[in-house]
């Protein structure tokens, strides 16, 4: 397999253990993913400050999301040929960059489109598929999808902690200020923790070598890498429609008081860091395919008996403990399915294409939420269709083969 890096360094650089790297990875995932997590509660104050329509925010929120997934690809593919740390460097003052841009900009095409370049972007640079390779490069087999686990309750882990610190900056400091803080946090921790994760110049194996191209188009070919695209299209649109619209849509139905969708968002945080390493864990025991469609009929389950249920804080609280659980604990899963197939070569090209497919569904999620709101004055439609698309991604990640790939021409990949 390979082992890739950061060139041109005057000393040796070896490559770190794997210690080192989930806790490198996972203050950087913990910090990319935290700050993300928090964007529904600048939906109302940047409205507000605006006249802008709930349409607008959302819109550059799912702009965001594409534009995560579409730069997810082509950063997967600097890292698996340079090594994680460069990228995580770029990504880092892409994020802070983007979020100047949305504490300045009040022109509304000029904010959705450079907040979901700039953001878009850095995620695609600091999260899930930026660290994918050398987590998987760094883990041995059997530990492999404990350690994507871990790496998922990291950004879980973010969640629960950034939620309650995003609120209060916004309600001491104003919303264009906690914008500032954040992206001084950002530079502060992403910067010394991308220098730890530099690795020795790329190794290829001995043979024949699969290139970019040869490895897009086998997977593209191959009908479970498409039946887990399809699947995680459907994690996309679930979680960032909550994530983003939770807090509006309790304000809408009564509960008046923020912190109920603050501790709401906490609490998803903190139950996925135990649904997130359970999920790694087991997917070590037991086939990934019928764990992901484990996850995603409780998840319809979970938002079937919330919407039937009498709303009030408590309700609301289980609801967000029990989706939690199932979160992001898709993520080891994804990743761990990808890597058995495929191998490590290109595993971070891999996860962001797989992961592009999210996106579209974050996208679609976050936008249809405000412009279903916007038309209709409620998100009930909305709702029946996350209840829907839960049991068909259930059904599609059903038949798909684990098993590594049986290539026709011997190439190392």
């Amino acid at each position: 397999m390979t082992s890739s890096a950061s060139h041109n360094s005057t000393a040796p650089v070896s490559a770190p253990d794997l210690k080192t790297v989930l806790l490198a990875s996972g203050f950087i995932l913990t910090l990319a993913m935290g700050v993300r997590h928090g964007f529904g509660f600048w939906l109302q104050p940047i409205s507000q400050a605006h006249g802008w329509t709930r349409e607008t925010y959302s819109l550059a929120n799912a702009m965001q999301n594409l534009m995560w997934g579409v730069f997810g690809p082509f950063a997967g593919m600097v890292i698996d040929k340079f090594g994680t740390a460069r990228v995580i460097v770029v990504g880092a003052f892409l994020y802070v960059a983007g979020l100047l841009w949305m504490a300045m900009v009040d022109q509304p095409g000029l904010f959705i489109m450079g907040s979901g370049i700039l953001i878009g972007a850095a995620l695609a640079c600091t999260s899930f598929g930026a660290v994918s390779g050398i987590i998987g490069r760094s883990a041995p087999e059997a530990k492999r999808s404990w350690a994507f686990g871990m790496s998922s309750a990291a950004s879980s882990f973010g969640q629960f902690v950034m939620m309650p610190v995003e609120q209060q900056l916004i309600n001491h400091t104003g919303w264009q200020n906690a914008f500032y803080i954040l992206a001084a946090m950002l530079l502060a921790v992403m910067l010394p923790m991308a220098y730890k994760l530099r690795e020795p110049p790329l190794v290829h194996a001995s043979g024949p070598q699969q290139s970019i191209m040869e490895a897009i188009r086998e997977a593209f070919a191959y009908k479970p890498f498409l039946l887990l695209v399809a699947g995680y299209f459907v994690c996309g649109f679930q979680v960032v429609f909550i994530g983003v619209h939770m807090p509006a849509y309790l304000k809408d139905k009564g509960i008046m008081d923020p912190n109920v969708a603050v501790i709401a968002l906490a609490l998803i945080g903190l139950f996925n860091i135990f649904g997130s390493y359970y999920a790694g864990k087991l997917g070590g025991m037991f086939p990934k395919r019928y764990l992901l469609s484990s996850i995603y009929i409780s998840r319809s389950v979970v938002i079937g008996l919330f919407l039937l249920a009498p709303l009030s804080a408590y309700s609301v609280y289980i609801f967000a403990a029990a989706m939690g659980v199932l979160w992001l604990s898709t993520v080891p899963l994804t990743n761990g399915v990808i890597a058995g197939i495929f191998g490590l070569k290109y595993l971070s090209m891999l996860s962001g294409f797989v992961f592009f497919s999210h996106q579209v569904g974050s996208f679609l999620g976050v936008w249809l939420g405000g412009y279903i709101y916007t038309r209709m004055g409620n998100y009930d439609v909305v709702w029946m269709v996350v209840l829907a698309l839960g049991v068909f991604a259930a059904l599609v990640n059903l038949p798909i083969n684990e098993k590594p790939i049986t290539r026709t021409t011997a190439v190392a990949a």
